[in-house]
């Protein structure tokens, strides 16, 4: 398992907006997770990279670089390959489901979120 601590599992949360990634950090954080932050895929890449997150939960929809090219991305470094990623998103049509997986995303998640399923979803990835 990546991350440093598995007591206090790292996040990486990727949403291009601020609200959402706000809402994000106090309820992940409420619940025991250390929480770093990105606002676009590119930023991502680089943070996934840096932290070694235990998970990262990735916004498909945002400017500079989208979610699906992010995870891609992610995926190429060999250190970040078996890290669970979660797609967040307002799309629930089937073929962006499948893309999605298919670009290597562990789970897909329609917004609005359940935080505590979530939380389950994190804990039974990591285990």
């Amino acid at each position: 398992m990546s991350g440093l601590d598995s007591q206090n599992p790292i996040v990486l949360v990727v949403d291009d907006n601020e609200d959402t990634r706000y809402f994000m950090r106090l309820a992940l954080e409420d619940r025991g997770y250390r929480v770093c932050e990105a606002e676009n895929g590119e930023q991502a890449i680089d943070i996934a990279c840096r932290e070694q997150p235990n998970a990262i939960l990735m916004d498909i929809s945002m400017p500079v670089l989208n979610g699906l090219t992010a995870t891609a991305r992610i995926r190429e470094h060999e250190e970040l390959r078996e890290v669970p990623i979660v797609a967040l998103t307002a799309h629930s049509e089937e073929d962006v489901r499948a893309g999605a997986l298919a670009c290597g995303f562990t789970a897909y998640v329609t917004k609005p979120v359940d935080l505590d399923w979530i939380d389950d979803l994190i804990k039974r990835l990591l285990h």
